[in-house]
């Protein structure tokens, strides 16, 4: 790849497409101008001029060719979680010695001493900072820079280490995760990182690029990710792990609300392929959507044939998108009713269609887009694009037509992505996973109170919308202590802590499975049955269920089980 092409990796000046050309290169000769970075044999990403992104951009190429924005997934007890326990057994001293913890996020403060040995060295294998452009990129990924443990070791040595290494975690929450499932006991502050002994690998995510915030109408300053820098991430850790010959648990603290919540879109099918690798454990939050109004789910009453969903948007909105999912093999429409009473005729369903909106009495610009068949779920999408929408209530009645299921989905925005003051009239809490959280073989992590057993009440609730089960575990995540950018402690709620968590406990068990010999083959499927087997669960509560998927994490009862040679 010349430097002209590398340079449209990460300028403002040039989209990117997610496709999914499975081995055969000439999908790539509809785009003029364009530069292909082949990702798997699976999946490309090309660039071309952001001058070719228009409205028309899904109806012509498809909802799944825009990357997918991704945000941060929130802003401890070990003992809650059996880790006390199973250590204080000869031989189950577990502490992560051997394997290495990904993380994929905002960085790491990498001088923070709980992720240095007693020697001074640092725990990091490496880092790959998207952000800083270099010609010490990683292997075929062609862009930021990868900063070596040799390099961060002689960054550590020096009273200006930022000019060796200048990698920095300007947000926090990088660090936060990382400190929770690998950062070292620091007993005065009632900190302990679960798996202590593991390394880490880190990948700073680039920002999403200035269009795509565009596009899907997210604000300017929120922190978002792109799709394929995520899944850049992973294909380099799991490289990482291969050249290294470790075991690697993975975790993302990330999540979003766009996508069908079905498990099968691009992100996340690659992660559930990649978590069958023998080695490999997979983690992800569930989200902290449960409370805040963002989705709706209904039914088309057959006698009136519609179905009216109130929506209210808050003052100031800069802008949102909507995503409504139906139910196959059912067709939908709607209609739209603004606060000042403006009515927008019913859209037709046809086999595709994209209509752009303008309002008599209100500034408010709408871009629907239908896709009748979406290409990887192969369900119906109406996507709904507001700009600078009115205050006030909006009505969509939701047409439907089929003799069998009407029903039908509704996502907002997740938090940081759109005001908290807009939400839905009549909402539902449930299917509130956030979309990479409903792949099918990842572990799915939600949050819980481990002082009173009870669930965070803003995690998301599954399941996927297809009825798979999701989450699949509970971690501790409310008033949890973790480090903070000026290498102190707070306390921090979320089911993002809990994912930390759980990849530590993942860790512990990898070590146990691979490292120890107990269980070479290892896979990210086997880590969750020996979650789900020694999960900790209420005799009251029938199991599994959408707020605790499987039940409470529990390691010592983990191996009581398998001790005790209870089957899977």
């Amino acid at each position: 790849m010349t430097p002209e092409e590398r340079a449209r990796i990460t300028s403002n000046d040039y989209a990117d497409l997610i496709i999914a050309y499975n081995g055969d290169q000439s999908v790539f000769d509809q785009f003029t101008d364009a530069t292909v970075h082949i990702i798997n044999f699976q999946n490309a990403i090309v660039h071309v001029p952001v001058s070719q992104i228009t409205d028309r951009t899904i109806l012509e190429l498809g909802y799944s060719v825009m990357p997918i924005c991704y945000g941060l997934v929130s802003e401890a007890s070990l003992e809650a979680s059996g880790i006390i326990r199973i250590r204080n057994i000869p031989n189950f001293d577990l502490r992560g010695q051997g394997v290495m913890i990904g993380i994929i996020d905002t960085g790491i403060d990498y001088t923070n001493p709980i992720f240095k040995n007693a020697d001074n060295t640092t725990k990091i294998i490496s880092i790959w900072d998207q952000t800083i452009d270099s010609e010490n990129f990683p292997p075929l990924a062609f862009y930021g820079t990868q900063y070596s443990r040799e390099q961060i070791n002689e960054a550590l040595q020096s009273e200006t280490p930022f000019e060796i290494v200048p990698s920095r975690d300007e947000v926090g929450h990088g660090t936060m995760l990382a400190g929770v499932a690998a950062g070292n006991e620091v007993s005065d502050s009632d900190f302990y990182g679960v798996a202590p002994n593991a390394e880490l690998a880190i990948v700073k995510l680039k920002p999403a690029k200035t269009y795509l915030k565009q596009f899907f109408r997210i604000p300017e300053t929120a922190i978002c990710f792109q799709e394929n820098d995520i899944l850049h991430g992973v294909e380099y850790l799991i490289n990482l792990s291969f050249e290294l010959q470790r075991p690697i648990a993975i975790c993302l603290g990330l999540g979003s609300s766009q996508g069908a919540h079905d498990g099968r879109g691009t992100l996340s099918s690659y992660l559930s392929l990649q978590a069958g690798i023998t080695g490999v454990a997979m983690v992800i939050a569930a989200g902290n959507e449960g409370n805040d109004r963002r989705h709706y789910y209904g039914t088309v009453d057959t006698t009136v044939g519609y179905d009216t969903v109130e929506l209210n948007v808050g003052e100031n909105e800069y802008g949102f998108s909507m995503e409504i999912w139906g139910e196959s093999p059912s067709t939908f429409s709607i209609d739209l009713l603004s606060p000042s009473g403006e009515y927008v005729p019913r859209i037709a369903a046809r086999l595709d269609e994209n209509r752009d909106i303008s309002f008599v009495f209100e500034q408010t610009t709408i871009s629907v887009d239908y896709q009748m068949v979406e290409s990887q779920s192969g369900d119906q999408l109406i996507l709904v694009r507001f700009l600078n929408p009115s205050a006030g209530i909006w009505r969509f009645n939701v047409y439907g037509r089929g003799d069998l299921s009407l029903g039908f989905h509704v996502w907002l925005p997740m938090e940081s992505f759109i005001s908290d003051s807009t939400y839905f009239i009549r909402s539902n809490p449930y299917t509130t996973v956030l979309s990479i959280g409903n792949a099918n073989v990842p572990i799915t992590a939600t949050a819980y109170n481990y002082l009173d057993d009870s669930l965070f009440q803003s995690a998301s609730r599954g399941y996927t919308r297809l009825g798979d089960v999701k989450p699949d575990i509970a971690a501790p995540g409310v008033n949890i202590v973790t480090p903070t950018l000026d290498q102190g402690f707070a306390l921090t709620s979320g089911t993002s802590v809990a994912t930390a968590h759980t990849t530590g406990v993942a860790a512990m068990l990898l070590e146990w499975g691979i490292v120890r010999g107990n269980l070479r083959t290892i896979d990210t499927l086997d880590v969750k049955k020996l979650m789900i087997r020694g999960a900790r669960r209420d005799v009251n509560i029938e199991y599994p269920n959408r707020d605790w998927g499987y039940g409470i994490l529990d390691v010592y009862n983990i191996f009581e089980s398998l001790r005790r040679g209870i089957g899977s």
